[in-house]
């Protein structure tokens, strides 16, 4: 990827700084989404082309991998990278602003409240969580 300038705003832009890769990040990190398919199905209804596209940008920047679904191996199964989990921290934060501005968010309450009481203490149960999940599981199945 070439970079247009070595601002560390444009750094974080060019790899995940437009709506559809935020929310297959969301996807991944939240929602347990790991498949195309499921990534297409989204309510916010991207088009084939864009999915495929920003799946693909973000796997050349190392947010996310891909490799063979262990249970079906003609499906492909994304999973987030160590790159990929540290963007947890920036993505509660975008949370935590919507729910203050929106009052129509679909965030729980309760999660919102969890965030605020103890949010090193959700961070890092989520990061090893995630960690878990994503790439301790990668290294069981040999990608």
């Amino acid at each position: 990827m070439k970079r247009r300038s070595f601002c560390p705003t444009n750094y974080a832009l060019e790899h995940f700084g437009d709506k559809w890769s935020l929310l297959i990040i969301r996807d991944l990190m939240f929602k347990g989404k790991r498949h195309y398919n499921e990534f297409f199905e989204a309510e916010e209804r991207v088009s084939t082309t864009v999915l495929r596209d920003k799946l693909r940008s973000l796997e050349q920047g190392g947010i996310i991998t891909r490799g063979d679904d262990p249970v079906k191996r003609s499906r492909i199964r994304y999973s987030l990278t160590e790159k990929g989990i540290a963007l947890l921290p920036v993505m509660i934060e975008m949370i935590l602003w919507s729910s203050a501005f929106d009052a129509d968010t679909a965030t729980p309450q309760e999660s919102v409240d969890r965030v605020k009481q103890d949010r090193e203490g959700f961070i890092a149960e989520l990061t090893r969580s995630l960690i878990s999940e994503h790439l301790k599981e990668n290294q069981d199945h040999g990608n």
